[in-house]
């Protein structure tokens, strides 16, 4: 997932552990990514598809010890109060079903 500037993953959102931690032998922390970065794309469109911008909201692809496949949400406080502000309304007007 791409955003209009090539600096986008480093523009200030960092994603705190997103580096950090150790990688066990054996371990398929590749398999993990690849299915979280799919959904992380995914949220992505969707937000750019409502109007944020990905330098102030965006979803990150990552791994677990495990390997398991994880997706952060790196943002600003104004784009999270946003972004709940439209998850609450649609819950709102439609039951809270997803």
């Amino acid at each position: 997932m791409t955003s209009s500037g090539e600096g986008w993953l480093s523009d200030g959102l960092e994603v705190p552990g997103e580096d950090f931690g150790f990688w066990a032998p054996g371990v398929d922390y590749m398999a993990g990514w690849r299915e979280a970065q799919e959904s992380a794309d995914r949220l992505n469109r969707a937000l750019l598809s409502v109007g944020f911008e990905l330098s102030a909201v965006r979803a990150v692809a990552s791994t677990n010890e495990d390997g398991q496949g994880v997706v952060r949400l790196a943002a600003w406080p104004g784009a999270v109060e946003r972004l709940a502000r439209l998850l609450e309304a649609s819950a709102d007007g439609h039951g809270g079903a997803a």
